[in-house]
């Protein structure tokens, strides 16, 4: 379900895996996973892609199309 916007929102700001596994401080290896959905991926990381993004938990497992954060 979020594999698509993860590696949608990775691509669109031109950022490589390495990159953003260094951003999140998690393995390139275990992050190129994730966006494969060879390897669960846990509520924390999944936050810290949300605030790197800076969108919403909704948008990026895909309940929602909305990229905001509700304050």
């Amino acid at each position: 379900m979020y594999l698509k916007r993860i590696k949608e929102l990775r691509q669109s700001q031109s950022r490589s895996q390495v990159n953003v596994s260094t951003l999140l401080g998690i393995d390139q290896s275990y992050y190129s996973k994730l966006e494969l959905g060879k390897h669960d991926i846990s509520l924390d990381t999944l936050i810290k892609i949300a605030d790197l993004y800076n969108v919403s938990l909704d948008y990026l497992t895909e309940r929602t199309n909305n990229r905001e954060i509700n304050k």
